[in-house]
């Protein structure tokens, strides 16, 4: 379902925290949708329980996922997250163009780095 980077210096719980919000965010998990066991993920991913535990403690206290004794945790209806975050994410990019704006950057400029970027988060 996830992958981790083992490499990478960011903590593996930050790693699991930001790959589910993302999959919640793009819809790939839907609202009330069973999350994986905290101890099959942990196996899957041959880490700690612990450290899924708390992943999923700071996916609970974002708002993203649920629990229910004795069932497990569910994804949340995050509606009100993602509008949040799309409205967040376009006033971020307002900001942006009218720095390229005032850097002397072309609209044709930021569109080409616009598509650069949206394509596999491609280099400019």
């Amino acid at each position: 379902m996830i992958s981790i980077d083992y490499q990478n210096r960011q903590p593996i719980y930050e790693q699991i925290v930001e790959r589910f919000q993302t999959l919640i965010m793009k819809g790939v998990l839907q609202p009330d949708a069973q999350m994986p066991s905290v101890r099959s993920l942990a196996m899957e991913l041959s880490i700690n329980p612990n450290t899924i535990q708390k992943a999923y403690a700071v996916l609970e206290q974002q708002g993203y996922i649920y629990p229910v004794k004795g069932r497990g945790n569910f994804v949340a209806d995050c509606s009100v997250l993602i509008e949040n975050r799309k409205k967040a994410v376009r006033e971020e990019l307002e900001g942006l163009v009218q720095q390229g704006k005032e850097a002397g950057l072309s609209k044709e400029d930021c569109i080409r780095i616009v598509e650069a970027c949206w394509e596999e988060g491609g280099s400019i």
